[in-house]
């Protein structure tokens, strides 16, 4: 299915939403975003893996970039995409998380052969997956010219309102061992499962935390969000294991996160096997500051991780604008209100059509 950028923005994001692209199978979306700004005279389009880049080259005094993900969460019977005309609503895998930014990104990159601030636009793979495989990441190391800039807008879901900043992440598999043994003779070994009780009891009593920065509370959440352990059901089990996720306010490092959870379970073996720091809203920089006059309403902050955190440790203040109901993203009836593109569209091609850009 090709990919036409002139389509009305329901019709380009079904278009979008129809070719299926769960992270680690983003090649023919990525093939199809590529060929289709190829088409575009007035950009200059590079390809890195699976993530699709295209710039234009004015002369500009001032660049910004514009990012989406092509990636999405594992289909659940919810392909291909439908409209619900009564709702005002566009259904699908993706359509929440993100490809309706995806379909607003493409459709102002195709229209604005000559808007007021030069623009890179960067079409991403693996963002759904653990931080080493992201596709971003991957420029940063490869291509670290291609990200810079004065600014820059992610297009994660925010219900068509500029949301600064964003949580860090961190899970750790925190592990228990005890001793093997029959279970007719329970008492010859030592069971690891048990062990894991007084860490449940400790994260069930958790209380999620609120912190201002910057003006905006963030909330901070601390959950187990997997366990496992024993191998039979005769068998008293010598290990287990409980994966928890900490999702923390952007006032704290990763270090210092992982310093919190490691006190919070002391004499306990843990292993951090993910962690990506967060990002202050940064929402006093200028460049934000124009461009929530741009868009209009008044700032939120971001709950969840993005890759704004990925700007900001590159020293370029980013936020995160698009469209959809970001408590929506990963549902199996995810969606994208029509109106939120119409919205995202206009402030974009606003902002990017101001005749005085001033960062």
């Amino acid at each position: 299915m090709s990919l036409d950028l002139g389509d009305d923005l329901v019709t380009l994001l079904r278009a979008i939403v129809d070719i299926e692209s769960v992270s680690g199978r983003e090649g023919p979306l990525a093939d199809e975003v590529e060929t289709a700004l190829r088409a575009c005279p007035h950009l200059e389009v590079e390809r890195l893996g699976d993530a699709v880049i295209a710039r234009t080259r004015l002369g500009r005094d001032e660049r910004v970039v514009i990012a989406g993900h092509l990636d999405t969460v594992p289909v659940k019977d919810n392909l291909p995409s439908r409209v619900d005309e009564d709702a005002g609503r566009v259904y699908g895998r993706g359509t929440c998380d993100m490809k309706g930014g995806v379909a607003v990104m493409l459709s102002v990159a195709a229209e604005l052969s000559a808007p007021s601030r030069d623009v890179t636009w960067i079409f991403y793979d693996h963002e759904e997956v653990a931080a080493s495989a992201n596709g971003l990441a991957r420029v940063a190391r490869e291509r670290p010219d291609l990200l810079e800039a004065q600014f820059a807008v992610l297009m994660e879901p925010t219900g068509a309102r500029v949301e600064g900043g964003c949580q860090g992440t961190m899970r750790v598999e925190l592990e228990t061992t005890g001793v093997a043994a029959h279970s007719g003779r329970a008492w010859l070994g030592h069971n690891a499962v048990h062990d894991l009780a007084p860490v449940l009891a400790t994260l069930a009593a958790w209380h999620d935390a609120e912190i201002e920065v910057d003006g905006l509370l963030y909330h901070e959440g601390l959950n187990a969000v997997r366990i496992s352990g024993g191998v039979a059901g005769n068998v008293i089990p010598d290990r287990a294991v409980v994966e928890i996720n900490y999702r923390f306010a952007p006032d704290k490092s990763g270090e210092q996160a992982e310093a919190l959870v490691r006190g919070w379970f002391p004499g306990h073996r843990i292993t951090v096997t993910d962690l990506s720091p967060g990002a202050r809203p940064g929402l006093d920089r200028p460049a934000a500051q124009q461009f929530l006059a741009a868009v209009g309403g008044e700032a939120r902050p971001k709950y969840g991780w993005t890759d704004v955190a990925r700007f900001s440790e590159l020293g370029v203040p980013a936020v995160n604008f698009g469209p959809a109901d970001p408590g929506k993203a990963h549902a199996d009836d995810e969606f994208c209100p029509i109106a939120d593109l119409d919205t995202c569209r206009t402030a974009l091609v606003r902002w990017l059509s101001d005749p005085h850009p001033t960062i």
